[in-house]
């Protein structure tokens, strides 16, 4: 039984395969702490030989892949002390000219759950041929995928696999998107990995605990039924919030208006998406000097006349905002680094995204059967670089 749903009727509901997923994270992220230190000595030559203060390190892939990256890139800039930027493969396929710099040394850090879309490959084909100084490290969850066995191929690039089961069987990438984030985070601090492996028991212990107890309380956002759903977040949950809109939005079939906003941007024109049939799900900070914002936005949004609705998922305990919220979500997480409280923020999204897709009647699992948007991308057509 998972989310209080027996097997057989997650199977004749289209639901096996994304609850599954979900409900799988917390092993596999031990499992991804296990492959990137098997492959420790690997990574530290890879990063010694490529990465220095002049190196560029862009974090590419698209849709979800995308994402990992956004969530990421402003915690690796920050640590790594180099140009670290989050830019979409389908922006570099369909602009190269205004992203390539032919002289300037450059890691691209490819994310791909098959490794077949045609951006992806399309990318790294790009920078492979038009950047002097390329090195490229390729995250995947698909051995037998184009862009692994590109890696594979090439002596100057990385190919971390992930764990077998995040190559998602369903529609939308779930284990597959955590798996690639948190390898990013272990990967880029490989100096650290004996010490960083308490971290990962805890966010795992602690996604454990939504996942077995916690997931009511989603379901009960599901339940009011509302047709307009808000993301709200600052700093990496900026970027994580993005990936909870997608995902909401792909397993509702568009059903669902699902936007996404920074915290301080919400005023500058998008808050007029609130009718009386939204709801506003706010990610609040760990950061104190973020969370005066937060707080400012919580009680004004709170104040606000209509019948909107507004949750809020707090990390830690907050009495104030279990007052003034119509629905309080609590994870109580241990003191970590706060990059890391993502993994647990994000359980509450996808789980979300997995109800409100059931209560339409929708099957998660295959929420387009027409075909018209697909698990991997079709009909692009890579067309020739002349530069």
């Amino acid at each position: 039984m998972i989310f209080g749903i027996k097997k057989d009727e997650l199977i004749n509901l289209g639901a096996e395969f994304t609850s599954k997923e979900i409900n799988q994270q917390p092993k596999l992220w031990i499992e991804t702490y296990e492959i990137v230190k098997t492959n420790k000595e690997k990574i530290k030559e890879f990063l010694s030989e490529n990465l220095d203060k002049e190196t560029r390190v862009i974090l590419t892939g698209a849709g979800t892949s995308d994402y990992v990256g956004q969530t990421i890139y402003l915690y690796l800039a920050k640590k790594l002390k180099v140009r670290v930027e989050a830019i979409p493969t389908t922006d570099l396929v369909s602009n190269p000219a205004e992203f390539i710099e032919e002289d300037t040394k450059t890691i691209l850090v490819s994310y791909a759950r098959s490794g077949n879309s045609p951006e992806s490959v399309g990318a790294y084909n790009l920078f492979k041929d038009n950047v002097k100084n390329i090195a490229q490290l390729v995250i995947t969850c698909n051995e037998n995928g184009e862009l692994a066995k590109k890696a594979g191929e090439d002596s100057n690039s990385l190919c971390l696999l992930m764990p077998k089961e995040s190559n998602d069987k369903s529609f939308a990438m779930t284990s597959s998107f955590s798996c690639m984030l948190l390898s990013t985070i272990l990967t880029f601090d490989i100096e650290n990995i004996e010490d960083n492996k308490e971290i990962v028991e805890v966010i795992a212990n602690q996604g454990q605990d939504i996942l077995d107890n916690k997931w009511n309380e989603v379901k009960e956002l599901v339940e009011l039924g509302c047709n307009r759903v808000v993301y709200l977040g600052s700093g990496y949950l900026k970027g994580l919030c993005k990936e909870m809109a997608l995902k909401n939005l792909e397993l509702t079939s568009g059903k669902v208006v699902t936007v996404t906003e920074s915290v301080l941007g919400f005023r500058h024109g998008p808050k007029s998406i609130i009718d009386d049939n939204t709801l506003v799900i706010f990610m609040n900070s760990i950061n104190d000097y973020t969370n005066l914002y937060d707080m400012d936005l919580i009680r004004e949004i709170h104040g606000d006349e209509g019948g909107h609705k507004l949750a809020v998922i707090s990390y830690k305990e907050n009495k104030e905002i279990e007052q003034i919220s119509d629905k309080y979500l609590e994870i109580g997480g241990a003191d970590i680094d706060e990059v890391y409280t993502v993994f647990n923020y994000m359980l509450y999204g996808q789980i979300f995204g997995l109800f409100s897709s059931l209560h339409l009647g929708i099957s998660p699992d295959n929420p387009r059967p027409d075909g018209t948007v697909n698990r991997v991308v079709k009909g692009v057509i890579i067309h020739e670089y002349n530069k």
